[in-house]
């Protein structure tokens, strides 16, 4: 087409004449995608046009034939409006332009089609934790890229103990977009225009609404605007009343960047310059990172500040914190206010009542940890015994665990006890010094001095990231 401007991406070239826009299929195999046959390449345009007009119903005009000289039809093209490009997202965003309110609506958008969207037990099975791991393993297969051990390792891990998370979202599997990117959504006067979702595979179509929107967010990090990504997840989770844990967001943005490092690869083989493919799976590996589900043990003596400790991390991971003194006047269905202050060792603090107290503390956290959930645990943890428990605790869940020994000074600890108001704890001092004299050597923990700033060390240890 002489003066027709040309964009290409690993399956398609398009060409840009006057207010048109006409897309030619590649006839390539890439593996997950085979155009090579003319038929495929017709399907998929009617498929694009179909699919397409869910999002954006007045680009995708229809579908037309290419003749050769000979009056026969040799390929066919998608023809589409052609919008105008300085109006692509990505160029908004590299420009330092606003995009709140864009970004706002596309969240909407997306979240209204999810609400909407076909759904059932086939759709769910193809964006569930199996389908979703064999997709990881595939790309591990196809790619060897900066990193990618600890990726695999991060990955795996993370699958094997979230069985009851992705069980639970199965009503959240959806046919969705499935291509998401900021270069894709066109930002008009009357509202965003998301262009161009994956038509070549169902069963890649098929995913979790969350992991649906984690790929734009995922793009909007790319293009240097985290913030922007995260006000984007947060609108989408307002409007699709998706309650899920952090952890999950993580491993969908990581999985993402891994596919599209994986596309990088891909193109750069069939001689298209290296768009950044290590630095995609670099950004996959801190999002692992970021998202790993943890176990962290808060300990130390009575008056050595771990609760303040554990609350404060816990907001700060956005990590669930459960509290022995609450959970053990819970047991004994007290209000945790209510005081059981007895000598030590004895009432609702004989050995045994305390084994069932910290019992009761790893068989919550397992069932958190299970849904993704990081769990902060506020207690002494004197005794190996129980950090024994937690440990394996950890170790079923597939989770890491963290331990912190807050410590303190003799003296500031008992001033911390005698100057403290009524609260869940009945520790004293003269209980403090027993559980001292008592308490087992805990050489896995990380020690923290807690008479100065502890939360940001403490946020260190947890996230050294």
């Amino acid at each position: 087409m002489t003066g027709a401007e040309v964009r290409e991406t690993h399956t398609a070239v398009v060409f840009f004449v006057g207010d048109r826009a006409y897309k030619l299929k590649k006839p390539v195999d890439l593996g997950f995608v085979d155009f090579r046959d003319r038929a495929d390449r017709e399907r998929a345009c009617h498929d694009e046009v179909r699919l397409n007009r869910r999002f954006a119903p007045d680009v995708y005009l229809g579908v037309a034939d290419v003749t050769g000289p000979d009056g026969e039809i040799c390929d066919h093209l998608l023809v589409m409006r052609r919008l105008p490009a300085e109006r692509r997202l990505a160029a908004l965003v590299r420009a330092g332009e606003p995009v709140d309110d864009a970004l706002r609506a596309t969240a909407k958008l997306l979240a209204s089609w999810h609400a909407r969207a076909p759904r059932g037990p086939e759709i769910a099975a193809d964006g569930g934790r199996d389908a979703l791991r064999a997709r990881w393993e595939q790309g591990f297969a196809q790619v060897g890229l900066d990193g990618q051990n600890e990726i695999e390792e991060r990955v795996r891990r993370y699958l094997a103990g979230r069985a009851d998370l992705f069980a639970a979202r199965a009503d959240r599997i959806v046919d969705g977009h499935g291509d998401l990117l900021a270069d894709d959504i066109f930002v008009l006067d009357d509202g965003p225009r998301v262009l161009d979702c994956l038509e070549f595979d169902p069963k890649l179509r098929h995913l979790d609404g969350l992991d649906d929107a984690a790929f734009l967010a995922m793009d909007l990090e790319r293009l240097g605007a985290p913030e922007k990504a995260q006000q984007f997840v947060g609108w989408y989770a307002e409007f699709a009343a998706d309650p899920a844990p952090t952890s999950l967001l993580h491993h969908y943005v990581a999985y993402r960047a891994f596919v599209r490092a994986k596309v990088a690869c891909l193109r750069a083989a069939q001689g298209a310059p290296d768009p950044g493919a290590n630095a995609l799976a670099d950004l996959a590996r801190r999002h692992l990172e970021a998202g790993a589900v943890t176990l962290v043990l808060v300990g130390g003596l009575p008056g050595t500040g771990k609760t303040t400790l554990a609350d404060g991390l816990a907001a700060e991971l956005g990590a669930t914190v459960l509290a022995s003194d609450r959970v053990r006047k819970e047991l004994a269905g007290l209000a945790p206010e209510t005081s059981a202050a007895t000598p030590y060792g004895t009432g609702l603090y004989t050995p045994e009542s305390t084994r069932r107290t910290y019992a009761e503390l790893a068989g919550r956290a397992a069932r958190l940890l299970r849904h993704g959930e990081t769990v902060v645990l506020d207690a002494s943890w004197t005794s190996a015994e129980h950090r024994a428990l937690a440990a394996e605790t950890a170790k079923q869940a597939h989770a890491d665990v963290v331990a912190i020994e807050c410590r303190a000074p003799a003296d500031v600890r008992e001033g911390r006890l005698r100057d403290r108001r009524p609260g869940a704890s009945d520790a004293d001092r003269d209980i403090a010094r027993r559980m001292e004299a008592r308490a087992d050597p805990w050489p896995e923990a990380v020690p923290l001095d807690t008479t100065g700033p502890a939360l940001d060390r403490a946020l260190k240890i947890v996230r050294p990231g």
